[in-house]
């Protein structure tokens, strides 16, 4: 049975979800949340405290809780996994392979997934839904250690990364992220539902096992009206960096 704490605590995270408490604003005070919930002060702390260790909620001791982020940003702790990051919102994740082929590796291929050119490599275009509406496009290329497994693999399967994790035991250990805008094309427009030079979130990223090898490298497109991106960093970690565009 779900402790009354940890029904709190889901509770305002999709209050915050939802934006009932936006980014920014400050949280009813643990006398009001106790009311509303009736509840024991203590009880309201222990689901507040949740919320603040997630990085949802931030507090100062004298003053009210102000939230820092909501669900709907995707962390770039969830960032390999949109099906995991889709389940947190209570959002059903789904995916469509649209594309499929073995190509020669290119020189960008190449060098991205340190593998001769000229190599087979895996070619895939997804698509990715939240509750069946289309969000995201993924321009994959796996490298030919991981082809046929990811080939085996049922076109609309809602995570790749979890089924590999699964099926070889791959984790998805390091990744390097290049974020930046660009203009719908005809071919992400029809596929998004969006019109043409709509923009999008574009991620690049590289994705690597715990020993350094790549497994894959994407062009990522993500309809900026249904998905953001937060990072959260300090002095003692700043994952964040700048960078010029080539």
């Amino acid at each position: 049975m779900t402790a009354r704490h940890e029904e709190i605590a889901e509770a305002l995270r999709r209050a915050i979800d939802r934006e009932e408490y936006a980014v920014g604003g400050r949280l009813p005070s643990e006398t009001e949340l106790a009311a509303q919930y009736a509840v024991s002060r203590g009880t309201v702390r222990q689901a507040v405290a949740s919320l603040t260790a997630e990085g949802l909620i931030g507090s100062r001791q004298g003053a009210r809780r102000v939230v820092l982020a909501s669900r709907r940003s995707q962390s770039f702790a969830e960032l390999r996994s949109f099906a995991q990051w889709a389940r947190a919102m209570g959002r059903e994740a789904t995916g469509r392979v649209v594309e499929q082929q073995l190509r020669p590796a290119t020189t960008e291929d190449a060098v991205r997934l340190q593998l001769p050119e000229g190599t087979d490599v895996l070619h895939v275009l997804r698509v990715r839904g939240l509750d069946g509406e289309p969000v995201l496009l993924e321009r994959t290329v796996y490298a030919d250690w991981i082809a046929p497994a990811v080939r085996s693999i049922e076109p609309d399967c809602a995570s790749v990364t979890q089924r590999l994790f699964e099926d070889r035991g791959l984790v998805f250990a390091y990744g390097e992220h290049i974020i930046d805008a660009v203009a719908a094309g005809a071919q992400d427009a029809e596929l998004l539902g969006i019109r043409r030079t709509s923009p999008l979130l574009r991620v690049r990223r590289v994705t690597t096992t715990h020993e350094g090898r790549p497994v894959e490298w994407s062009d990522d497109r993500y309809r900026s009206d249904a998905v953001s991106f937060s990072v959260h960093n300090s002095i003692g970690n700043n994952a964040l960096a700048r960078k010029s565009v080539d």
